[in-house]
């Protein structure tokens, strides 16, 4: 575990200094121990590809509190319309349930919206990657003439025309309300969008009543088929890029109606703009999918089962059976995890 091996590294240090032990009571020491990521503490003992959801993790409540409110707010969009909640709708999966999603004046995206329900386990943001951080990703729709199509001087003279705003940024930020802050907040609210305790996570930490036995056929077939060397770790994916046909050309044989790929099919090669990284996207995570259709970068599919048909037949090289289809389908269903931060 990545996140474990400095931990690991630290203790080990502290064996073999023992002057060190002479110097910091035990006490100390195990006050310092507990201010580590709770996802260390939280990796489960199984050999399995997958991790649970942390239960617990740690975050400003103040900064969540106020990060939920802007959130919410549509005086980020220029004409007061549009939200970040407006695309990502936490009733329903963290997404709109749209091919593309609706920005001001009615215009239609060029992407479908992810979910933003654990979305501080990505390792990039977006389905191209650009976005390093969850705040690089919260500034983008902002500016986006698609979605939001307003900007920072705009944003911040709304806002400051809210007495409540001006406070509470206050009370949280030396320097009140301000961009980097606005987006600081936002993301500390996403971070506190994490959905642990699904079914899954429990049988990953030993309940092995949490899923049923087909369920759990599911999972294994999952495994042998080699979906799990795309979608693995906390997320079940989101931790890495991946070619969208690996085994025969989907734009041609999936989407007759589609006409000539679109520059939002390249992917990565938008970002980096070399030639091998045409058709590759970051991988989604599989967290919650139940809710989360329609799916793919561009909203292909409304079915999930259809979408493990398309996935075993372009990423894995596979015709799938009905009774696999219907396995991982069934798999899948049990990763809808529960909300565990601030009332929505």
């Amino acid at each position: 575990n990545a996140v474990s091996r400095p931990k690991a590294a630290y203790c080990s240090r502290l064996s073999r200094e023992n002057s060190l032990f002479s110097r910091v009571s035990v006490l100390a020491v195990a006050m310092v121990i507990a201010t580590w990521p709770v996802v260390a503490a939280t990796t489960p003992l199984i050999n399995e590809p997958a991790r649970p959801i942390p239960q617990n993790i740690l975050l400003d409540r103040e900064k969540v509190q106020l990060g939920k409110r802007v959130f919410h707010d549509p005086r980020l969009s220029r004409d007061n319309t549009i939200s970040c909640a407006t695309c990502h709708d936490l009733t329903m999966g963290g997404v709109d349930g749209l091919r593309r999603s609706v920005g001001i004046d009615g215009q239609e995206g060029i992407m479908n919206s992810p979910t933003v329900f654990n979305s501080s386990f990505n390792f990039r943001q977006f389905w191209d990657g650009r976005a390093a951080t969850l705040e690089e990703q919260a500034a983008a729709p902002i500016h986006n003439p698609l979605e939001m199509g307003s900007n920072w001087p705009q944003v911040l003279v709304k806002l400051k025309n809210d007495p409540d705003y001006v406070a509470k940024f206050k009370k949280i930020y030396d320097d009140g309300i301000q961009p980097a802050n606005i987006l600081d907040a936002i993301a500390e609210f996403e971070r506190s969008l994490y959905t642990p305790n699904s079914r899954f996570d429990q049988f990953l930490r030993g309940n092995k009543q949490a899923m049923t036995d087909f369920e759990k056929s599911g999972y294994e077939l999952f495994k042998q088929l080699g979906c799990a060397s795309c979608h693995q770790g906390v997320a079940l994916g989101a931790n890495m890029y991946q070619k969208f046909g690996l085994f025969g050309d989907f734009y041609d044989d999936f989407l007759q109606d589609h006409g000539n790929v679109k520059p939002d099919d390249l992917g990565r090669f938008n970002v980096t703009g070399l030639e091998r990284d045409k058709f590759y996207f970051k991988v989604p995570s599989l967290r919650n999918v139940a809710l989360t259709a329609p799916y793919f970068h561009d909203g292909f599919v409304d079915d999930l089962e259809m979408a493990v048909l398309l996935m075993g037949k372009y990423q894995l090289g596979r015709t799938l059976s009905k009774s696999e289809v219907d396995r991982l389908t069934a798999f899948l269903n049990t990763l809808t995890g529960e909300y565990a931060g601030e009332p929505l």
